[in-house]
C-alpha cells in the first residue's frame, strides 16, 4: 500500500479563516475606494448618484476582496501542499 492522503483543505475552510477575511477587507477597502472613486467620483462630487449607482458602487468593493481572497487560499493551498499537510 501506498502513502495514505487527506484531500486538500476545503477551499471555504481557508477562505472564512479570520487571517484572510481580514486581509481581503484591508485589500478591498484600499483597491475598491480607489476603483470607486475613478468609476463613480464625479457623480459623488456632484451629487448625481443615484440607487443603481450606489448599487454599482458597493458591488466594486467585491472584486479585490475576491481576488484577494482567492489568491490567499490558493496560496495557502500551495504552502500546505508543499509542507505536506493537506
Amino acid at each position: 500500500m501506498g502513502k495514505q492522503t487527506t484531500p486538500p483543505t476545503r477551499f471555504w475552510t481557508i477562505a472564512t479563516d479570520r487571517t484572510v477575511v481580514a486581509r481581503a477587507f484591508k485589500i478591498a477597502l484600499i483597491v475598491g475606494t480607489v476603483i470607486a472613486l475613478i468609476n463613480h467620483g464625479d457623480k459623488v462630487a456632484t451629487g448625481a448618484m443615484t440607487g443603481i449607482d450606489w448599487l454599482k458602487c458597493a458591488l466594486t468593493f467585491l472584486v479585490p476582496y475576491s481576488v484577494s481572497t482567492y489568491s490567499s487560499v490558493m496560496a495557502v493551498r500551495d504552502r500546505l501542499q508543499s509542507l505536506g499537510n493537506d
